[in-house]
């Protein structure tokens, strides 16, 4: 379910007309598109909604759908597990320091990688797809596929709440946020706000890269605009919900390209030695299934054949600049560090 409510602004409105003129006369999706043109039409699909829903439109895709990623994620490592894949994980033995090469010039060509406890593995053929984290590795990557971030926070439901919300449709408002049926287990109620995204660009370097919490007090944080948007959100669609304390709060980084397009191609100077897949821009847990068969293609073509998936070698767009850029980001970037700075002068005020 894809809505505006009554106070977005004139391109988030723009931005969910285009998206349905983009299926609603798709062969195999258009007769599972469904317009909500009144508050009244989304109670009616969504009994639950308590709120207002001020000025709300949209359209319900009964063909679109969600996953549940972490489930996934343990299944997929099983199924590896069993096929004699070797995983090596932790902090220390699974965190990637640096690629190792030899040669340089044409001939150069990545050898191995060295991981955080000293252990040199020898490679083949390293595949890196490190998202947010992917230019630590690869600095150059960075020119074009930057780490920022979004808010995510949860609230925890009883198990007669979670089950009164158990089968909603995704809810997606785009000048508010999202949410989707609480998980089963944990009874998690999980509310993220929408935006342009927070970076935190290196000064010496310019390249965005995931803030730590042990380098400032992240821990359990969101900015105060995105929980004024949620809280809105709920405000407006399930009332009940909207005053609860939110817990489990993050800030979510993925790496993001101006255009939301990947890029899967050998990196330049590594004589084919080194593949990186990157760009998610927060949608690439959808395509899980098939994201492997892109690396055989591109093993097998030798190169990348889509042009909008090769390696780029500049800086496409000033990071400022890709608020409205597409569908789903409204409104500015932010440097999650100032962002951090006027939030504590802020308080310090109120004292």
């Amino acid at each position: 379910m894809v809505a505006t409510s009554g106070s977005a602004p004139a391109k988030a409105t723009k931005h969910l007309q285009d998206a349905l003129a983009s299926i609603k006369h798709h062969q195999l999706i258009k007769s599972h598109v469904s317009p909500l043109n009144t508050p009244g039409d989304f109670r009616k699909l969504f009994w639950q909604f308590r709120g207002s829903v001020t000025g709300f439109k949209g359209y319900l895709n009964r063909f679109a759908g969600y996953a549940h990623s972490s489930g996934a994620m343990e299944g997929i490592h099983q199924h590896l597990c069993g096929r004699g894949v070797k995983f090596i994980l932790g902090s220390q033995h699974g965190k990637v320091d640096k690629l190792v090469y030899e040669g340089s010039g044409v001939s150069r060509h990545c050898t191995a990688i060295e991981t955080a406890d000293g252990i040199v593995h020898k490679s083949a053929l390293v595949v890196s797809c490190l998202g947010a984290f992917q230019a630590e590795i690869l600095p150059q990557v960075g020119s074009f596929s930057i780490a920022k971030s979004w808010s995510v926070a949860h609230i925890q439901l009883t198990r007669a709440e979670a089950d009164l919300l158990r089968g909603i449709p995704v809810l997606n408002v785009r000048d508010l946020g999202f949410f989707f049926e609480p998980d089963p287990e944990t009874k998690l109620f999980k509310i993220c706000p929408l935006g342009a995204g927070y970076i935190n660009t290196d000064r010496c370097s310019g390249i965005s890269l995931p803030l730590f919490d042990n380098q400032t007090s992240t821990q359990d944080y969101i900015p105060g605009e995105d929980e004024r948007k949620m809280r809105q959100l709920l405000k407006e669609t399930l009332p009940w919900l909207a005053e609860r304390p939110f817990v489990d709060k993050k800030m979510c980084w993925f790496a993001d390209t101006a255009d939301s397009e990947y890029c899967i191609d050998f990196v330049p100077e590594t004589n084919r030695s080194v593949i990186v897949m990157t760009g998610d821009s927060g949608h690439g847990f959808k395509m899980m299934p098939i994201a492997g068969s892109w690396v055989l293609d591109l093993l097998k073509n030798g190169q990348q054949e889509l042009a909008r998936w090769q390696f780029r070698n500049s800086r496409e767009q000033d990071l400022k600049d890709w608020g409205d850029a597409v569908s789903w980001r409204i409104g500015t970037t932010k440097e999650i560090r100032t962002v951090l700075e006027e939030e504590a002068n802020n308080s310090k005020a109120r004292l």
